[in-house]
């Protein structure tokens, strides 16, 4: 048995499955990453769909057409002005942040060998909204500032947080988990405390968008942001044989040939920038990073070759589902979209605290 089937069977033995479902295959990742594709354009679709004003299949159609192929006639109907500057733009947003904190969460779990790990409940994602605030103030008229300063204020969060949980024997998930929530607890309370310190009228939306907004969609922002993302999931995606082999253990992947210290730095930065970008156009939605990768890995193994693309896609198509959900539950108001990630999402926290050792 040589180096690399020693690998699998321990990663089989980790996660109590047949050693089939981690075997992969290029039919396989082809297969299901097309399925999934397919399903997210028919989400999206029926999201098209849907709204306060419903806009029958045939109309989405029409207008989209026009639109592809430059028809004056179809882009300036009412219909045209809703799907194109309203709702896709939204849902754009929706799928570039599901699958970025779907891939930040898939990467912080196999680097941390914790199933509990992923931007929300390690307190990144408040950390990249308190920096994306404070950016507000300082700088509102510099288009790149929020996102930057997501980015710097999500990577120096992540690392408070892994410096404090680190014990003399290792990683402890108990403080991993402990230093998120009171890391998290501290953030909101700053961010609270300049929001009643600070008397700025254009402030007024900014609580409706920390809990998890996509009804700006993008704010100018959006393809920069999914440029970021694509390229991230990309770095992510190049990352995941050496992830593989770190969730068995750092001193096997070392063996191994892993530079276990870059890959482990590439990883805290890449987790933070996925992150620190979409938090700054959307704000905090909770849980998708939680929530998603457990999903992939219930459904095809813990392979990250399969998990990274599987959990962009799948991510994708979940905050574009709950958003969705949330801005037709109580039409014509809306809920913030990282409300219904977190009806789904604290249940399945629990349920994973429970099972964790």
């Amino acid at each position: 048995m040589n180096e690399g089937e020693r690998v699998h069977e321990r990663l089989d033995r980790r996660s109590g499955r047949p050693e089939s479902i981690l075997v992969l295959t290029r039919h396989k990742l082809v297969v299901i990453l097309g399925s999934l594709l397919g399903a997210l354009a028919l989400v999206m679709a029926i999201a098209l769909n849907m709204g306060s004003e419903p806009i029958s299949a045939s109309v989405v159609y029409r207008v989209l057409k026009g639109a592809l192929w430059g028809e004056e006639s179809a882009a300036r109907s009412p219909e045209a002005l809703i799907l194109l500057s309203i709702r896709l733009p939204r849902i754009m947003l929706g799928a570039v942040t599901g699958a970025a904190l779907s891939v930040a969460g898939a990467v912080l779990q196999a680097l941390l060998r914790n199933p509990l790990a992923e931007p929300y409940v390690l307190g990144i994602s408040s950390g990249a909204a308190l920096g994306a605030l404070l950016a507000l103030i300082a700088l509102p008229a510099t288009l790149l500032a929020q996102p930057v300063a997501a980015f710097i204020g999500a990577l120096v969060t992540m690392t408070l947080i892994y410096a404090m949980s680190r014990t003399q024997v290792g990683m402890s998930t108990e403080r991993l988990v402990l230093a998120g929530i009171i890391t998290a607890s501290f953030l909101w309370s700053a961010i609270a405390a300049l929001l009643a310190i600070i008397h700025d009228p254009s402030l007024r939306g900014i609580t409706f968008w920390l809990m998890g907004d996509l009804s700006g969609g993008g704010r100018g922002l959006l393809g920069l942001v999914a440029v970021a993302v694509a390229v991230g999931i990309l770095v992510a995606v190049f990352l995941s044989r050496s992830l593989n082999l770190l969730m068995v253990g750092e001193e096997d992947a070392f063996m191994l040939g892993v530079d276990v210290e870059r890959i482990k730095t590439t990883a805290y930065i890449l987790a933070s920038l996925l992150t620190g970008v979409v938090v700054a156009v959307s704000g905090s939605v909770g849980y998708v990073g939680l929530i998603v990768p457990h999903m992939v890995r219930l459904a095809w193994g813990g392979d990250n070759r399969l998990v990274i693309p599987a959990a962009a896609l799948v991510g994708a198509m979940f905050v574009v589902s709950a958003d969705t959900v949330a801005r037709t539950v109580i039409a014509p108001r809306e809920l913030p979209v990282g409300a219904v990630t977190a009806l789904v999402g604290a249940p399945m926290f629990v349920y994973l605290l429970r099972r964790s050792p």
